[in-house]
């Protein structure tokens, strides 16, 4: 099966702001929206908000194995993993096992998240 498709939209439009939820644990401080998802690989596209004031130290760092992919749309979030400032325009196309996070954000922030978990790379324990 492939991923989910809907026609043009906008999810940033008010009217949208219900298909919004927030990410347990964040306070609703950061928010998720799934663009694309296909039930049966798993892989999806989503975009994640980090309200001003965002702070994922008590997630720690995030480490996924699979590659996922992400740009800023708008705004600046702090990786602590690469001590960096992203910005509008960042992108990453992060490998299996890549260590990212936690992250902080002093303005409102908007990311475009692609995750692939049909390509989950095998544990060395496990060959």
């Amino acid at each position: 099966m492939a991923k989910t498709t809907a026609p043009y939209w906008n999810p940033l439009q008010a009217n949208h702001a219900d298909q919004w939820t927030a990410i347990e644990g964040s306070n609703g401080l950061i928010e998720q929206l799934f663009l694309a998802v296909d039930e049966v690989t798993g892989d999806f596209t989503r975009l994640t908000r980090f309200k001003a004031g965002a702070d994922t130290s008590e997630f720690g760092p995030q480490i996924h194995d699979f590659p996922e992919e992400i740009f800023i749309v708008s705004g600046e979030l702090y990786d602590q993993a690469c001590d960096r400032w992203l910005t509008a325009g960042d992108y990453a196309s992060r490998p299996p096992g890549e260590v990212h996070g936690p992250f902080i954000a002093k303005t409102d922030c908007l990311v475009l998240d692609c995750s692939y978990p049909s390509q989950v790379m095998p544990h060395a324990a496990d060959s």
